[in-house]
């Protein structure tokens, strides 16, 4: 495959650090992007996500699914030459209630199915 056809990315987390920039081709999926986040995550951070379910990317205010392809998540693909595109990293950890260790959705998911 030709250098062109890469694309490069970079993934920024909430505090402003990056992830890459990465080249990557067009038919790598949104899963496997994940993957490779998890496992070059910096290892001083307090929060680390430990599944890619616990990690959402976004790019241009879209969330991407796992299941699709670069190209098929409407990306800027061949856009930009010589670009970096930036996704941004969202990490959606469970909440646990150090009471009993239930997540609060859990809690009020059982109670709402009680009263219900």
């Amino acid at each position: 495959m030709a250098g062109e056809d890469l694309v490069e990315l970079k993934f920024r987390l909430a505090d402003g650090t990056d992830i890459g920039p990465t080249k990557y081709t067009p038919d790598t999926t949104v899963a496997s992007l994940k993957e490779k986040i998890l496992a070059q995550w910096p290892k001083d951070k307090e929060n680390c996500p430990k599944t890619i379910q616990d990690v959402k990317l976004i790019n241009a205010g879209k969330i991407l699914e796992n299941n699709k392809t670069l190209a098929e998540s409407t990306l800027p693909v061949g856009e930009l030459p010589g670009g970096v595109i930036t996704m941004h990293v969202v990490l959606r950890l469970p909440l646990s209630d150090k009471n009993n260790g239930k997540s609060p959705a859990y809690l009020f998911d059982s109670l709402h199915m009680k009263v219900a």
